[in-house]
Order: structure tokens, then sequence, then C-alpha cells
């Protein structure tokens, strides 16, 4: 795995923001691609005196890599139906359990799933799977994966940009990016599952009171 972060980061140094936008798609799809060895690197470069880069070009590189990556599995579910992707999922990473937790998840918050999924590691490679097989309106779902991307990227920038501006020797060690990048986190991390309680509370509150009838027919 150290030798693909390696190359994955190489690139992003190589190639900027077309490194970035064909990585981020990586990351959106079957490829599993941890964008913090994506985002962070590119925005570290953009603060290199010289660069081609800047910070908010490495946050729109990053969304749009992404929502590519994201459509093109939608699609790619859309397409191939349920059953293909149960039966052979397992050859391209994505074993049925993982696609089952995925799609749970989905059928569970709807649209505002696939937005939050795009903070949640494991989820956020695969809702767009169970979102192309259950036909989720094209429209919805491009607004949740984009905004839901950008602010990602957006984040994963900052921290770089934060952690990296007087550290440029991370740029050489993935490991050391990473823990790093980890270890400023948490305090986006406690945001993030803040947000995902309130939605959840909205949902129950507002959910029609015939499902609470259903429940206690069915009891």
């Amino acid at each position: 795995m150290h030798d693909l972060i390696v190359i994955w980061m190489d690139w992003v140094k190589a190639w900027e923001y077309l490194g970035v936008v064909i990585l981020m798609a990586m990351e959106s799809s079957i490829i599993p691609v941890p964008s913090e060895v994506v985002v962070p690197p590119a925005a570290i470069i953009a603060t290199q005196e010289g660069s081609g880069m800047t910070f908010w070009g490495v946050v729109i590189a990053g969304t749009v890599g992404s929502y590519l990556g994201s459509v093109i599995m939608y699609y790619t579910a859309l397409w191939a139906g349920r059953p293909f992707i149960y039966k052979f999922g397992k050859y391209f990473f994505m074993p049925k359990h993982k696609v089952e937790k995925a799609e749970e998840f989905m059928r569970r918050y709807a649209t505002g799933g696939i937005f939050f999924s795009r903070f949640l590691p494991v989820i956020r490679h695969l809702i767009s799977i169970p979102a192309g097989m259950a036909k989720v309106n094209f429209l919805k779902f491009s607004l949740a994966t984009i905004s839901g991307s950008a602010i990602w990227c957006w984040v994963l920038a900052w921290f770089g940009y934060k952690v990296g501006k007087d550290n440029q020797e991370l740029l050489d060690s993935p490991e050391q990016l990473i823990a790093a990048i980890k270890a400023e986190s948490h305090l986006i991390v406690l945001g993030v599952l803040l947000l995902v309680g309130l939605y959840i509370i909205m949902k129950v509150m507002t959910r029609p009171k015939n499902d609470n009838n259903l429940s206690e027919d069915e009891e």
C-alpha cells in the first residue's frame, strides 16, 4: 500500500489538477484511493512559490473528480442492476456485504444519505452503487454528491494547507502526512457526527404518522 500511495502522490505532483481529477474519480469509484493522499498534497503544492495550482483550484478539481467517479458508478449500477452487482461485485472491490451496507444507509437516509456519505469511509466509495440500483433521481443525486464532495474537498485542502504550509517535507512521507491530517481532523469528524445526528432526529420527527400506524398494525 505504501508504494501505491507514493505513486498516487507522484501523480499529483506531476499532473497537478489533472492528477487530482483522475485520482478523486478513482476514489469515488471501486478503486480505494484515499482522498487524504490526493487533496492535501495538492493543497501543499499550491502553497509553493511558482506553483501552477491554487487552493480553490484544488477544491474544484477534487469536486469534479469525485462527481465524475460517482456518476460512472451510478450509471454502471443503473444499467447492470442489483443481481449483476451482487454476483460480480466481489471481483471489483465491491463484496455483497459492503454494497448491502451502503444500500441500507441510503435507504434509511435517502438523498441526505448520499450527501453525508461523502464524509464517511467505505460508504463514500460505494454509495453511488445503491443510488443507481434504486434509480434515485439523477438531479438530486448530482446535487447531493457535488455539495458533499465540495465540502469534503475543501476540508481536506484546508487541512493540507494548514498542516503542510510550514512542513513541506510531508510531501515525501505519505504516512506522516496522513497522520498529521487525522490528528487535526477531530473537530471536523465531531461536526459531521453532530450534523448526522441532527439529520436523523429530523427524519424521525418528520416521519409520516401512517408509518407508525403501519408498524403497530404489523406488530
